[in-house]
């Protein structure tokens, strides 16, 4: 039956920003100095003729989403913002009403048709992977979120109970869901605060001997002075994968530099996640790895939060690489792989442990991501795609709405602060970091909080 909550949408805008670096990031091999933004802007009604606006942001992250050996970085990002601004004029061919989450899965259907459409016409070799569709739709996917919101005079999140949504959770996941809603696996109020996770990429140095060039901005240039300046309590550790003696070393050498700064500052716990980019060759490699760390640091070792998916993405193609032996010693978590509820499932079939939202991944995808793992019992956490600005808002808002998740990263005050600078004067708290956590409780506003 219609709702008067329903939306249409009236009008919908892509544009883009260049957004460039203070220093890289080096992830997967591969390193980036600059990122692309897609915005999108839409404009909606509610059946009753209330009319508004939502806007939605994301990088690109074409690095990250879409690593080939044969289709270039840069086509890789035309046709990112191609799709992207494909799947914008779908919108503007939506002539029915109805909740974000039904709109969407209607668009998402034409995902794999519009990809092709662009792949032929920039006349690419490969398919443009499922991952870099999410990301390049997910502006559009928080735009409608976020006009809904904001045209109901509700908070997006506090729109996902029967009230508002046409079907049960059994429609978009399985029948086990039957009869809840999203509003049982999302919190009213966003938490306060929560901890903030670091990024040390593998370029970053740890140490003043590991500078090569200063950038002399004026911001912290090693992790001991990062530590200080933000009182960091959570250090996500990017590794290489491929090196043994240098991903062990990498760790001794951040917990070395961690343990000065942090009795300097008084602190007694800090936590450590590893993000190996899938870039292990097997599981025995992480076993050896963690083995290592531990004998020749306890302390760092009991530090480790979580190990964030280290083997190769494609589940299917690679099913040796099973995760149950890693995950019980530490909670083991799928980010690359995961797609959807199927590759879920398939993960947790082959030991995984725990799930990586990522507001890059699509608004509505993580929300349903989110509570099939709760409900699954997974370990959950929220990471980054150095999202400045608005992004990192929406990735906050995401964050600080999903019961079980104590942390949020956020890393583009490292790399990118100068597209943080108009943000930050309305929502201090959440990019002015003093004690290691974001005020997220200042994203409690209509749409999706801010």
């Amino acid at each position: 039956m219609p709702k008067p909550t329903d939306i249409t949408i009236l009008e919908a805008v892509c544009s883009f920003d260049l957004i460039p670096f203070r220093t890289p990031i080096k992830f997967g091999g591969r390193v980036m100095d600059k990122t692309h933004l897609i915005n999108v802007e839409v404009q909606v009604a509610t059946r009753k003729g209330h009319k508004t606006a939502g806007f939605g942001s994301m990088p690109v992250g074409s690095v990250w989403a879409w690593p080939s050996q044969d289709v270039p970085d840069d086509m890789a990002v035309q046709a990112m913002k191609d799709f992207a601004e494909q799947v914008t004029e779908l919108a503007l061919d939506f002539t029915d009403y109805g909740h974000p989450l039904d709109i969407m899965l209607q668009f998402s259907a034409e995902y794999d048709h519009l990809a092709k459409q662009v792949c032929q016409k920039l006349k690419l070799s490969e398919k443009m992977p499922e991952l870099a569709q999410l990301v390049s739709a997910s502006p559009l996917d928080a735009a409608i979120h976020d006009a809904y919101g904001r045209a109901n005079e509700v908070n997006s999140y506090n729109a996902l109970s029967k009230q508002f949504v046409h079907y049960d959770l059994s429609e978009y996941l399985d029948k086990s869901f039957a009869g809840e809603y999203l509003d049982k696996y999302t919190l009213r109020d966003p938490k306060p605060r929560m901890p903030l996770y670091h990024l040390v990429g593998a370029l970053d140095p740890v140490t003043p001997a590991e500078i090569e060039k200063k950038v002399g901005d004026g911001l912290p240039e090693t992790l001991g002075e990062w530590i200080k300046f933000n009182g960091l309590t959570h250090l996500k550790i990017k590794l290489n994968g491929d090196n043994l003696d240098w991903d062990v070393n990498r760790v001794l050498s951040v917990e070395k530099v961690a343990v000065e700064a942090q009795a300097a500052r008084g602190c007694a716990m800090w936590f450590y996640s590893l993000d190996f980019n899938e870039k292990c060759a097997n599981v025995k490699y992480l076993l050896e790895f963690l083995a290592k760390v531990k004998k020749q640091s306890p302390a760092a070792y009991d530090r480790v939060q979580y190990i964030e998916q280290p083997t190769h993405r494609d589940l299917k193609a690679h099913p040796e690489n099973k995760m149950h032996e890693a995950a019980k010693l530490k909670p083991v978590v799928v980010d690359e792989s995961l797609v959807d509820y199927e590759s879920l499932l398939l993960a947790r079939e082959q030991g995984y442990t725990g799930v990586a939202l990522k507001a890059c991944k699509g608004h509505t995808e993580s929300l349903l991501l989110g509570a099939a793992a709760q409900k699954l019992g997974m370990f959950l956490c929220v990471q980054d795609l150095t999202c400045p600005g608005y992004s990192f808002l929406h990735s906050a808002s995401l964050a600080a709405r999903i019961p079980g998740i104590a942390a949020i990263e956020g890393n583009s005050r490292q790399y990118c602060p100068a597209a943080n600078r108009k943000w930050k004067v309305t929502f201090p708290s959440m990019f002015e970091i003093k004690d290691g956590t974001v005020g997220t409780e200042a994203l409690d506003g209509m749409g999706l909080g801010f």
